[in-house]
């Protein structure tokens, strides 16, 4: 019995862990959904813009001239490279479920062995 309870403990804390995981997963896809977003709104503006407007990036405390095609390549890579990153996301959250699934699974099968006690011919001996 002590057996079965170690068991369930050690899935217990795997399960809390895995559970952990992909909240911290998930927080990060929503993180780079809102930076998404925000570039998607940069890179709407630069339509609005005509050619020979000026462009300024604030680096540190300073405001800074750029070019537009620049400034528009550089938005565009971040798109990109977010929608990737989210991408990734998606698929470890996908990962982290399955595991979960599998992990609690796992806890009720050890749950349902345990009430059943212990296996035939392994009745517990009394002195």
């Amino acid at each position: 019995m002590a057996d079965a309870q170690a068991r369930l403990q050690k899935l217990s804390e795997e399960f809390t862990d895995l559970q952990k995981e992909l909240q911290d997963v998930v927080d990060s896809r929503q993180r780079l959904e809102a930076q998404k977003n925000e570039n998607l709104g940069v890179q709407k503006e630069f339509g609005k813009l005509k050619n020979d407007e000026t462009i300024y990036k604030l680096i540190g405390p300073v405001l800074l001239e750029q070019d537009k095609t620049e400034a528009e390549s550089t938005v565009n890579g971040r798109i990109e490279f977010i929608g990737k990153e989210i991408s990734r996301l998606e698929k470890q959250i996908k990962d982290t479920q399955e595991k979960i699934e599998k992990k609690k699974g796992e806890i009720i099968q050890t749950q349902a062995a345990a009430a059943q006690g212990p296996p035939a011919g392994k009745q517990p001996v009394k002195a």
